[in-house]
């Protein structure tokens, strides 16, 4: 994978870095695996705006993915590694022996033509998705779920990993991309190897308007507003704006808005680092 700086023919590309896309074999998405994707435009169901700052953006499609692995012990060839316009990571289509096409999330590594299976007795290859409890201690994962058949929901996204420390029983403990250590089910899933798209982190967009295509609109600062509408607001010439805070109050900048009394809390062997 890698990067790509523009030349800067036009204002909006002189400082742009793009995605090179050297890993993406088609541009053609699965047909069958696609779904619409309604926007909403952070309106909730009465139509008022409950989130700021969404709305416009490109048309997309969802792409349907299978965070669950649930097809276990048949073989599935990598057809395709495919851009997906809904996530940072790449997203490969897989083929099993039977006809079966779907939609993965794409491994760093991860080859066309190259062979993958989950379940307990798959080698722990790269994309191959496995129970916590047959993995070999200090491997990398990626796409780990947190309670069983659930389906992934932890490092996700593009360049993520998490590595598998120790097994005590019927727990293990991992080290999450944040700095978090934590036990999970020996029975949950999780994926071989660092999600793709690594490069995410260094791209640059280059002009306010690809933020808009991204479905992003512009944000005020608080300290521009008036007191009546931020906590930050208000003041005589340019006032600091007091202690960072959001809208509604909570202080920004380190203050713990995890609650004390949460009952995943003893899960959890070692916060993230600040």
């Amino acid at each position: 994978m890698s990067v790509r700086k523009l030349k800067p023919i036009t204002p909006g590309q002189r400082f742009r870095v793009v995605n090179g896309f050297d890993a993406i074999t088609t541009d053609k998405p699965e047909k069958s695996l696609l779904a619409p994707l309604k926007k909403s435009g952070g309106r909730n169901s009465q139509g008022k705006m409950t989130i700021r700052q969404k709305g416009g953006g490109h048309k997309r499609r969802y792409r349907v993915i299978d965070f669950k692995r649930d097809k276990q012990d048949v073989a599935a060839v990598v057809e395709s590694i495919q851009y997906d316009p809904n996530r940072t990571a790449f997203i490969a289509l897989i083929k099993y022996a039977d006809d079966e096409k779907r939609y993965i999330i794409a491994q760093n590594g991860l080859q066309v033509g190259q062979e993958i299976s989950s379940g307990a007795t798959s080698a722990p290859e790269i994309g191959n998705s496995l129970p916590l409890s047959v993995i070999p201690l200090g491997t990398v994962i990626s796409c780990i779920e947190l309670r069983p058949g659930q389906g992934a929901v932890m490092a996700r996204s593009a360049g993520a990993f998490a590595q598998l420390m120790a097994r005590d029983g019927k727990f293990v403990t991992i080290k999450l991309p944040s700095g978090e250590t934590r036990l999970i089910l020996s029975t949950c899933m999780a994926t071989i190897g660092a999600v793709s798209n690594s490069d995410h982190q260094l791209l640059v967009s280059g002009k306010a308007g690809r933020t808009r295509w991204l479905g992003r609109r512009p944000r005020t600062r608080p300290v521009a507003m008036n007191p009546v509408d931020h906590p930050m607001g208000g003041g005589e010439g340019r006032a600091s704006g007091g202690h960072p805070r959001s809208r509604n109050g909570i202080p920004a900048k380190g203050y713990r808005t995890r609650s004390k009394t949460k009952a995943t809390n003893r899960y959890i062997l070692e916060r993230r680092k600040k």
